[in-house]
């Protein structure tokens, strides 16, 4: 064969491939995987160009891919002071008084719910420490945040919004605004004021991320909107994305048959270790915030709105970008959210076997599981998410929802054992983007999900390896170490099937490859 580009020896190699499931060295060409054999068959690979890599011993297994992840987007959302460490209201408010302005206004993310202590999300508790300053304050979610009053002020926004999706500017009892803006279009009021990194800074800040990403082993992302790719389509032509990015920009409720043809046209639209490859949906939002679609009200009245204020037409508007030969990814938390896009699919016969999939399910009856897997529904779930709830039911998504239906959380073994593609991710920047903590995580959920067994250690690399590339319909081409797939590797300390889930959390990562570049390499 002709010289490789880059040869990995002195391995131990998982392949995930049923042909040939152990090995001692990989060789790559042009990005693809063209040899994996035993250390002899080496000097046969190697030519005056080849880099060999002897790896003495790690544990060599296909790239390791998180199937939800926002790392363009999430570049805005993650500004300012990081508050995923405040845990109470007073805690909130020493870090919003010590918080560096930015551009006059106070910005922060990561916020969990349960900081405010059972108390309505309100501008009031935190006026006095803002010294007038606009603030804008994004909650763990992704789907809430808190503006301060100068913020809604600088946006216009002195009352209730009518909007085309499920939103809403929360106001009180006389029509004022409170602050606390749910789902995106009410965020976007006063997001769209608040400062914005420079391109530049977003520049440097994406290949920042995306190499600390990749120092976890991750060798690519499932990319849940459509990001910025102008800005990702530049960095890709000056350099190599250390992770390959594959995105899915978000169809919204209102969209019409003009902004439908616009999402299949830029279908296919990449670059080197980039491309378009589907469409995201939302069919609610979160369980904290009240705008999940549940099946009965949650213990506040709410969650019986889905996201599209009329069903029929997001139903609609997947078959008719399945028509297009389009993948559909839809965000579905609630039970009526997650049988509402079952059923969508199913209305779209046989032809949608494989073709869609369902994100983060966090709570689903029994009899929806078998579903998943007869319909050939992906589920992707996040289980570094059960880590915002308590084992003792007193966080606020368990309360929300009540005994029987939080008992039903994240259900990543059930989901296995009824035969579901079951792919894994983060949602970074609503968890940290470490894959290792996804996989130990995976194995041993956390609070309300934790009375429940999780994955064995195989299932759990199976999420970021072949399970996400089957949900992406790209068995063809990832999540196995085989000749003619993506040259896409991970190298760990340790065995990710055989060690113990605090050992593979904080496991060394010897080498991360993407797209036969070396993307990682362990100290």
């Amino acid at each position: 064969m002709p010289a490789a580009d880059l040869v990995l020896t002195g391995a131990q190699v998982r392949t995930l491939d049923p042909a040939r499931p152990t090995a001692r060295a990989v060789a790559v060409r042009d990005g693809v995987i063209a040899a994996v054999g035993e250390a002899a068959d080496v000097r046969d690979w190697r030519g005056p160009g080849t880099e060999v890599v002897d790896l003495h011993g790690a544990h060599l297994v296909p790239g390791l891919v998180d199937a939800h992840s926002h790392p363009v987007w999430g570049l805005d959302m993650a500004t300012g002071v990081d508050l995923s460490g405040v845990t109470d209201l007073a805690g909130l408010r020493a870090a919003l008084a010590r918080a560096e302005r930015i551009g006059g206004w106070v910005l922060g993310y990561g916020l969990d719910h349960n900081a405010f202590e059972g108390r309505p999300v309100h501008h009031d508790l935190i006026a006095d420490v803002l010294d007038g300053a606009p603030a804008f304050v994004r909650l763990y979610d992704g789907h809430s945040a808190l503006a301060s009053a100068a913020a809604l002020a600088a946006a216009g926004v002195t009352g209730p919004r009518a909007f085309a999706q499920h939103a809403e500017v929360v106001c009180d009892a006389t029509g004022r605004p409170t602050g606390h803006l749910v789902e995106h279009a009410a965020m976007d009021l006063v997001a769209d004021r608040a400062p914005r990194p420079s391109h530049a800074e977003r520049r440097s800040r994406l290949l920042e991320l995306l190499s600390a990403m990749a120092a976890t082993g991750l060798t690519g992302a499932h990319v849940m909107d459509g990001g910025d790719l102008d800005l990702v389509e530049a960095v890709a032509r000056e350099t190599v994305l250390p992770l390959r990015l594959r995105f899915a920009p978000w169809c919204m409720p209102g969209a019409d048959a003009d902004a439908l043809r616009e999402l299949v046209r830029l279908q296919g639209r990449g670059g080197r270790h980039w491309r378009v490859g589907g469409v995201k949906f939302f069919m609610d939002g979160t369980v904290e915030g009240g705008t999940a679609w549940l099946e009965h009200p949650d213990c506040h009245g709410q969650g019986t709105a889905a996201f599209w204020p009329d069903p029929r037409a997001y139903a609609e508007a997947v078959r008719t970008l399945h028509a297009a030969g389009v993948r559909t990814a839809t965000h579905a938390i609630g039970d009526a959210a997650v049988r509402h896009v079952l059923d969508t699919v199913a209305s779209l016969g046989p032809g949608g076997y494989g073709a869609h999939r369902i994100e983060h399910v966090e709570t689903a009856p029994d009899e929806l599981l078998p579903r998943f897997a007869a319909l050939g529904v992906a589920a992707s779930l996040q289980p570094p998410h059960t880590g915002y709830t308590r084992d003792d039911g007193t966080d606020e998504w368990s309360r929300r929802l009540g005994g029987e239906r939080a008992g039903r959380a994240w259900r990543l073994r059930d989901l296995r054992e009824a035969g579901a593609t079951l792919a894994l991710g983060s949602d970074w920047p609503i968890a940290h983007h470490d894959v290792r903590a996804v996989l130990a995580t995976a194995r041993r959920p956390k609070g309300a999900a934790a009375h429940r067994p999780g994955l064995t250690p195989l299932q759990a690399l199976e999420g970021c390896t072949s399970h996400a590339a089957a949900a992406a319909g790209e068995s063809d081409v990832a999540g196995r170490i085989a000749p003619g797939c993506r040259g896409d590797l991970t190298a760990l300390a340790v065995d990710p099937v055989r060690a113990p889930g605090d050992e593979l959390a904080a496991a060394p990562v010897a080498l991360t490859v993407t797209g036969g570049h070396v993307v990682h390499r362990g100290g």
